[in-house]
């Protein structure tokens, strides 16, 4: 689990340290035409921009989601429930690096930058959040199914 978050913190601060440094103050970069972008952009409140006046919110959230994963870390027993925790682990410290580095306190604003045209523009950490609990989720479930001999 440990070494997952280790990867997708990485993966996402390099990718957030590229955006900053090759598309802020430019115009978008087409990926595929009319399907995504590269975009620079912050938000300093939670998906979607919701509640932008309030990112200490989002900083305890995920302070306690982590927090949360580190204590459930002591009792998992499936690998791939502890990969989904690892890249919503991964994710979340991404996300708060932000918050602590780009502004004063918790009130730093988070580095956006794929904009698929259908989606509001996000990062590599919001990526791994939404897939680690989709793959935490089933994997969950999955385990309850095959134990109840489903």
């Amino acid at each position: 689990m440990y070494a997952v978050a280790l990867c997708a913190y990485v993966v996402d601060r390099v990718s957030k340290g590229l955006a900053v440094r090759h598309l802020a103050g430019r115009p978008p970069i087409t990926i595929v035409p009319h399907v995504l972008d590269l975009s620079y952009t912050t938000n300093s409140g939670g998906a979607f921009s919701v509640f932008p006046n309030h990112p200490w919110l989002f900083f305890t959230a995920s302070a306690v989601v982590c927090v949360g994963i580190v204590i459930a870390s002591w009792r998992l027993t499936s690998r791939w429930v502890a990969v989904g925790l690892g890249l919503i682990l991964g994710g979340a410290l991404g996300n708060l690096t932000d918050r602590v580095v780009r502004g004063t306190g918790v009130s730093g604003r988070v580095v956006d930058f794929i904009h698929l045209h259908l989606w509001p523009v996000f990062n590599v950490a919001d990526s791994c959040i939404v897939i680690g609990v989709f793959i935490a989720v089933v994997a969950s479930t999955w385990g309850r199914t095959s134990a109840s001999g489903g």
